[in-house]
């Protein structure tokens, strides 16, 4: 009895009902908005004509969308609540309609319009949990708020996995997808009613001075993070199924990617509090740049799984620690430099399968582009390890 009160009390916290409610958001704009394309990206190959070639442009108007939507929560006096529940709702929504609609033409638009509104959602998500987290004392749980994005790509990839043993279409693989948006944006809508005229009502305050070269370094380090990591990101399922044509064991690659983000990301915040966001980050960046550099030079399934595994625990690593050494960096405004980043990481994606989708097209393959990853992602380390370090770990 005694355990179920204090577990009760703990659920019911400030400070924790903010982190779920941040984890769910995430869940929501990256795990699907974002990554929903990746479990189904086989079934669309086997079922709606799509080419390698054709996915890497439709992941790319993704990344497109996501560049502009953390482009204007730059620039834009957006109100933080009002801005996430917009992005929830849409996202669910363009997400179904993935299923009912047939034309390239409308895919495209679809996925550009989900990746606006997963950058608004990461972008003000980030800052709304991560000042509230902060303001109470408790910045230790923003490891739960960014746990929900291994967690949504989890469950995404275990739908994807149970509609291929169902043999059910990409159509209803999407819809699912739409579905279970929508219903986790209703249990978390009240979480972002809007503030009172009292409240802090905008995300505008975000600063227009200009960012310090210790922040502009973050910024591209970020950005040859977002390049470094979406070839795998993207195409791992169908790099799994280059060797083993099973969907019952290829589309397992992309669950446990979600899993181990989700797992490292609740693991090493101890270690983030311990050495630092700084010196943690560049160390996601040189295990990533291993796990990318063994897949590029011993292709094969298990090379492919591991590298996914090592990929998928250090990313959302990453991410959470680059978010908190931003928040470090600039104390007041965060959310520009959040969003500079989020936006230097959009265009480092937009490249990655565009980039990956020119070598298959030419006749390469998917492995010779992770090799440049590799390299791109020791490069950052080097200018993370001589910039500026910021002792505050939030």
């Amino acid at each position: 009895m005694n355990t179920h009160i204090t577990s009760a009390k703990f659920l019911y916290q400030p400070a924790t009902a903010v982190a779920l409610a941040g984890m769910c958001a995430l869940a929501i704009g990256m795990g699907i908005g974002r990554f929903a394309f990746t479990p189904l990206l086989t079934m669309m190959v086997d079922d709606a004509g799509l080419t390698i070639a054709m996915g890497g442009r439709l992941a790319s108007a993704n990344y497109v969308g996501y560049l502009a939507g953390a482009l204007t929560a730059i620039w834009l006096p957006l109100r933080v609540e009002a801005s996430l529940r917009t992005g929830i709702l849409v996202i669910g929504v363009s997400t179904f309609l993935m299923g009912v609609s047939t034309r390239w033409e409308e895919w495209m638009f679809l996925r550009a319009l989900a990746g606006f509104m997963s950058a608004w959602v990461f972008v003000f998500a980030s800052a709304w949990s991560l000042e509230r987290l902060h303001s109470l004392n408790r910045s230790r749980l923003s490891s739960i708020v960014y746990s929900g994005v291994g967690a949504g790509i989890a469950l995404t990839g275990i739908v994807g996995l149970v509609l291929m043993k169902m043999h059910a279409s990409s159509n209803d693989g999407w819809m699912a997808l739409g579905t279970l948006a929508l219903i986790l944006s209703a249990a978390i809508w009240p979480a972002f009613k809007p503030a009172g005229r009292s409240g802090p009502a905008r995300a505008g305050n975000v600063g227009h001075e200009a960012l310090s070269a210790h922040a502009w370094r973050l910024i591209v380090a970020y950005g040859a993070f977002g390049f470094g990591y979406i070839i795998p990101a993207t195409f791992l399922p169908v790099m799994a199924r280059q060797f083993v044509a099973d969907p019952g064991v290829f589309g397992w690659a992309w669950p446990v990617f979600g899993g181990a983000a989700f797992v490292s990301t609740l693991v090493c915040s101890s270690l983030i509090a311990w050495r630092g966001t700084r010196q943690s980050w560049i160390a996601g960046h040189l295990a990533m740049a291993a796990a990318i550099y063994l897949a590029a030079v011993r292709p094969g399934f298990f090379t492919t799984v591991v590298s996914g595994l090592i990929v998928g625990g250090t990313f959302m690593v990453i991410t959470m620690a680059a978010m908190m050494e931003a928040r470090a960096t600039t104390k007041a405004g965060a959310q520009r430099l959040i969003a500079s980043m989020t936006a230097a990481f959009a265009f480092g994606q937009i490249l990655g399968p565009l980039y990956a989708g020119h070598l298959v097209e030419t006749g390469g393959s998917i492995f010779s582009g992770l090799a440049l990853a590799a390299i791109l992602l020791i490069a950052s380390s080097a200018l993370l390890l001589f910039s500026r370090h910021s002792e505050r770990a939030s």
